[in-house]
């Protein structure tokens, strides 16, 4: 079941976080509804431009319809993430979309504030949510790369003026998380001193957590044994990390880099052990049953399983 993640976060908000996941394929499509139904929990299903560019639009939100109707009890929304205006409107005119996010983090805050604004007026007429993005989150993710050193984090007094001037309505903060596969490094780690001053000029209104893998070392470690070479060192989210950032607001999570590293060790492995393998269905069957146990994780340390009844009731 298809809803808005209005209800979701109104449900959730302070109490849980619900995932939300980056799709590209039909085994990510299929691993992501198995442990939502497996789990009873409320999910936010994403495709990025690149995922949309790699599988067309039409294929891909066709296999989210079709997993929908496989999974009837799973209550989802379909999140268009880091679009531009040119992704949002064949978004929203598709209708297959119950939400979308105009990515202009990286523009001066006035020049954030009037695309937005337009983007909010359009997605609404047509009762579609929209998340905006206030500061900039650096690492790569698709075909994103931010420097370290232009990132910036998110001014609370900024963020209240930001959803007041453009009606947005749910705002992705950056609070020190990055995308990709290498997040923190030393002592460093989500800032919760930025985190509750946002929220508490934003009272119960949703805040998004970009760049919310864990990226567990022992899956880098077991690719580069399997003949990767992935970097060491740095560490992604944590779980207590993320148990605590819902208590200042944040009612999603996005998780993207730990589907793709779970991806690289499975078929790494695989075809290191099988090297006169050459079958895609079965390496294929080995990921989803990985990534639904991952996703059934990550619902757990999110407080979001055995959630999904409130909303199908």
């Amino acid at each position: 079941m298809m809803i808005s993640p209005r209800i979701l976060f109104n449900e959730c908000y302070g109490n849980y976080a619900v995932p939300a996941i980056n799709v590209f394929t039909l085994e990510q499509v299929l691993g992501v509804f198995r442990a939502a139904d497996t789990s009873r929990a409320p999910v936010i299903i994403q495709t990025t431009p690149v995922a949309r560019d790699y599988a067309t639009p039409m294929v891909l939100t066709a296999m989210v319809e079709a997993a929908a109707r496989a999974y009837p009890n799973v209550v989802f929304a379909l999140h268009l993430d880091h679009g531009n205006e040119r992704h949002i409107a064949h978004a929203i005119d598709s209708g297959q979309y119950s939400s979308v996010m105009i990515d202009a983090s990286h523009d001066a805050l006035e020049r954030n504030i009037g695309r937005t604004r337009e983007m909010v007026s359009m997605a609404h007429r047509k009762g579609v949510f929209v998340e905006a993005e206030l500061g900039v989150l650096s690492g790569v993710e698709d075909d994103l790369r931010i420097a370290e050193s232009a990132s910036k984090y998110t001014q609370p007094e900024d963020a209240a003026y930001f959803v007041q001037s453009t009606g947005c309505d749910s705002l992705a903060v950056a609070v020190g998380t990055s995308h990709g596969a290498y997040k923190f490094s030393g002592e460093q780690g989500i800032r919760f001193d930025i985190l509750r001053a946002i929220q508490q000029r934003l009272p119960r209104f949703p805040l998004v957590l970009h760049g919310g893998s864990s990226v567990d070392p022992q899956e880098l470690a077991r690719i580069n044994e399997a003949g990767g070479q992935m970097q060491q060192g740095a560490r992604g989210v944590s779980d207590e990390e993320l148990r605590r950032s819902t208590g200042f607001g944040i009612c999603k999570v996005n998780i993207a880099t730990d589907l793709r590293v779970l991806w690289t060790r499975v078929h790494r492995e695989f075809f290191t052990a099988h090297p006169e393998q050459f079958d895609p269905l079965v390496p294929g069957r080995a990921y989803v049953e990985a990534l639904e146990k991952l996703c059934v994780e990550k619902f757990e340390k999110l407080g979001a399983a055995g959630k999904a009844g409130a909303f199908l009731a």
